[in-house]
C-alpha cells in the first residue's frame, strides 16, 4: 500500500517537471536572450526582461495546452483504474 502511494507521488512529480519543462525553458532562453541584449547595451530595465518572458510563457503554454491536456488526462485516468487496488 505505501509503496503504491509512494509510486503514484513520484508519477505526480514526474508530470508536473514535464509539463512545466516546455514553458520553463522558453522563459530561460528569453531570460538569456535578454541578458545578453541588456549587457550589451547597457540598459537596466526590469521590463524588458519581464514583459518578453511573460508574452513567451503565455504563447508556449497556448500552443502546448492540447497536449498537456491529453497529458493530465491519461495520468488521471491511470488513478482512477487504480483505484480497485486500494479498496482490497
Amino acid at each position: 500500500m505505501e509503496s503504491q502511494v509512494l509510486a503514484i507521488a513520484i508519477s505526480a512529480m514526474k508530470v508536473t517537471m514535464i509539463l512545466s519543462f516546455p514553458a520553463l525553458l522558453v522563459a530561460m532562453i528569453i531570460g538569456l536572450l535578454i541578458s545578453i541584449f541588456q549587457a550589451t547595451t547597457q540598459i537596466n530595465e526590469m521590463t524588458l526582461s519581464f514583459v518578453p518572458k511573460l508574452i513567451g510563457i503565455a504563447v508556449v503554454v497556448v500552443l502546448t495546452a492540447p497536449w498537456a491536456m491529453t497529458t493530465l488526462i491519461d495520468f488521471t485516468t491511470r488513478l482512477f483504474k487504480m483505484i480497485p487496488t486500494f479498496i482490497q
